[in-house]
């Protein structure tokens, strides 16, 4: 029995340590950049666009097709970094134990 109640408390302080992990990365923001930095997106770890800024010399080349790849360029790999980072937060937490799988089903 005290197997069990060592057991529960490890899994509660564990539980407790993922929501503050998660709280905290909430807030966290990561920035991610294409075209030489011509777009740039900052996002929080929770993946919510907190910036997106535009240098208007791309407005020169009048490319709408360029500037929509660009954005989707810079989001993308803003949403890759505030994953892994998630990922390497919350694998501290567990003790390294994988959660890209989890995390991925979270955002579907």
């Amino acid at each position: 029995m005290k197997n069990m109640d060592a057991l529960i408390k490890q899994a509660t302080a564990m539980q407790n340590n993922f929501a503050k992990v998660q709280k905290e990365m909430e807030n966290h923001v990561v920035e991610a950049s294409s075209g030489g930095g011509m777009v740039k997106v900052s996002i929080t770890c929770k993946q919510e666009i907190k910036k997106l800024t535009i240098d208007p010399k791309i407005f020169e080349e009048k490319d709408i097709d360029m500037l929509q790849d660009l954005i989707m360029i810079a989001v993308n790999e803003a949403v890759r970094i505030s994953r892994e980072k998630m990922e390497e937060s919350l694998g501290s937490v567990s003790g390294g134990i994988n959660f890209s799988e989890i995390l991925s089903s979270l955002g579907k």
